[in-house]
């Protein structure tokens, strides 16, 4: 009963607004908008599920600190985003954070564990900044920086929990598979996008 409430709690807290329990409650509804924004969009839907495939692939320390390192400058690039301030080739920087890091699950590439944490870094600021750009209008920032970062976490959280269920049944080649078709997917959104 426990595990089924823990699994549940997430999406009654992210569709919390959309009950309307308080109209007009602005805070209620950028978290909502906050929430969809990285599960609207295959590129970032992508990107943070590699990241956790990659981490969980990598093992130890790098199964928590990319994606903390992912996320925290994921919060940096959506505040520059609000704020206004640009990031040049934000658009090419996601596409291309889901070719590499999909590349990177799929090669089981074990890079240091700093240089692991700055790709994920690095991919982070520019879908942050994406998401800050795309703010509603009137929408507050922390609560809309909230829901997003609650669904990047849990994004995360299911690249890491299929490693970890295919490295049970021995089967890493299912996660390799999963990053390498992240991969591919990440040239047809390239392609689309020049």
């Amino acid at each position: 009963m426990r595990r089924a409430i823990a699994l549940a709690l997430p999406a009654v807290l992210a569709f919390a607004g959309v009950a309307e329990a308080h109209p007009g409650l602005p805070h209620s509804h950028a978290f909502a908008s906050g929430f969809l924004h990285p599960l609207g969009g295959l590129d970032h839907l992508l990107a943070m599920v590699a990241i956790g495939l990659w981490a969980g692939l990598a093992g130890g320390r790098a199964m928590w600190l990319w994606p903390a390192s992912f996320v925290a400058a994921m919060v940096l690039g959506g505040a520059l985003g609000m704020a206004g301030l640009s990031i040049p080739l934000v658009e090419q920087g996601i596409v291309a954070s889901v070719i590499v890091i999909g590349l990177a699950a799929a090669l089981a590439v074990r890079p240091s564990l700093a240089v692991g944490m700055g790709l994920a870094a690095l991919a982070g600021l520019f879908h942050g900044h994406a998401h800050g750009t795309e703010i509603p209008a009137a929408a507050s920032g922390l609560a809309y920086a909230g829901g997003f970062t609650l669904a990047t976490v849990l994004l995360h959280g299911a690249g890491l929990g299929l490693t970890v269920m295919a490295g049970r049944m021995t089967q890493p080649l299912v996660v390799r598979a999963a990053g390498g078709l992240t991969a591919v997917a990440g040239v047809v959104l390239a392609v689309r996008l020049f």
